[in-house]
């Protein structure tokens, strides 16, 4: 089995697993652009969960494997071009987009990443299964029937077959007692060791059922604030409110949405659509407490961003009462997870 240092190390290693793109989105939902191909460094941060310089430093130190792999730096005409085409709203004069392919060539540079961690894990687990099928069967490109097969085949063998065999001759067996007893304590460890690493297969493949639809976050990232207030307001009105109003914009006191919940409570919303490498600070949060509670006087707020709030932040929201919909969050309630506070 390959060794994960041997991973971190080895470009042709590396190279060989390039096409298992799909190893993402088991272990983590990867956002994309409108386009349905591409990501931005913030993006990619996002998903491993690590600041936008270490995405930055990554490419400095391994450009050319990565552009090898899909990853491209736009400007000028080209980079006119993809935002018309996208609809992107963006005033940089350059913008790096990474392919899926890149994203895991990534996944496989990263050291300080939990994410990434666990994206080589499943990667090795993968060639693990594929480099024990026998030769004269081809691999199947379902993963999970391939676990179940191997499972099941590699228990009957020891469970029914070989530790059996070991009881009869311990039984029988009076000078080779000890060593047949250590050899079949060998065998049910590593019967043992197939199990776990069946299970825990089978808790990477679990995140796929769950996890939210591909490119919402994106797509809000594309939006202006307009429509991303259009767009809570309209979540709101999916989960049951009523009278909602958007009235973000000069002169809204704080507040860019008002309305009802379903069971009649008054409900104001701060929309912030912030970049996802930013936060969500306290005094942010401390301003919209003093617009939600003293001149709306609100039942349910929520301060909505499309990015992190820092912790300072989310514990003054707890303490006021306030709903911190933080990105992660955001990205399932899009999806059509229904937020609790509005139940």
């Amino acid at each position: 089995m390959i060794n994960e240092s041997a991973l971190l190390e080895s470009k042709t290693l590396r190279d060989s697993v390039l096409e298992r793109t799909d190893v993402l989105d088991r272990v983590k939902a990867l956002s994309l652009l409108p386009d349905g191909m591409h990501v931005t460094t913030a993006m990619v941060a996002v998903y491993f969960e690590v600041g936008l310089e270490a995405i930055k430093s990554l490419v400095k130190d391994h450009r050319a494997e990565l552009e090898a792999n899909g990853y491209r730096l736009l400007t000028g005409e080209e980079l006119r071009s993809f935002k018309n085409l996208s609809g992107i709203q963006s005033r940089t004069r350059s913008l790096a987009l990474f392919s899926r392919r890149t994203v895991l060539n990534i996944a496989m540079l990263l050291r300080d990443s939990e994410v990434a961690r666990q994206v080589r894990v499943y990667l090795l687990d993968m060639e693990y299964l594929t480099r024990t099928q026998p030769v004269d069967n081809p691999v199947p490109t379902d993963t999970s029937s391939l676990d179940d097969r191997i499972d099941q085949r590699i228990t009957h063998i020891l469970g029914k077959t070989v530790v059996p065999m070991f009881n009869a001759l311990i039984e029988t067996s009076g000078e080779h007692r000890k060593e047949l007893i250590a050899l079949r304590s060998g065998v049910q460890r590593i019967e043992r060791r197939l199990h776990q690493h069946h299970e825990r297969l089978q808790r990477l493949e679990g995140v796929r059922d769950d996890r939210p639809a591909i490119g919402v976050m994106a797509a809000m990232d594309a939006m202006n604030g307009r429509a991303f207030e259009r767009h809570i307001a309209k979540l709101l009105m999916r989960d049951g409110c009523t009278n909602v109003v958007v009235q973000g914009g000069h002169g809204d006191r704080g507040v860019d949405i008002i309305g009802l919940t379903a069971d009649g409570r008054r409900l104001v919303v701060q929309c912030k659509r912030f970049a996802p490498y930013l936060n969500i600070t306290s005094p942010d949060v401390q301003k919209f407490i003093g617009s939600a509670k003293v001149l709306y006087s609100a039942e349910v707020a929520l301060y909505v961003a499309t990015c992190p709030f820092t912790a300072e932040a989310l514990s003054i929201a707890a303490e006021a009462g306030i709903t911190a919909v933080h990105r992660g969050m955001l990205e399932q309630w899009s999806a059509g997870e229904p937020l609790k506070i509005l139940e």
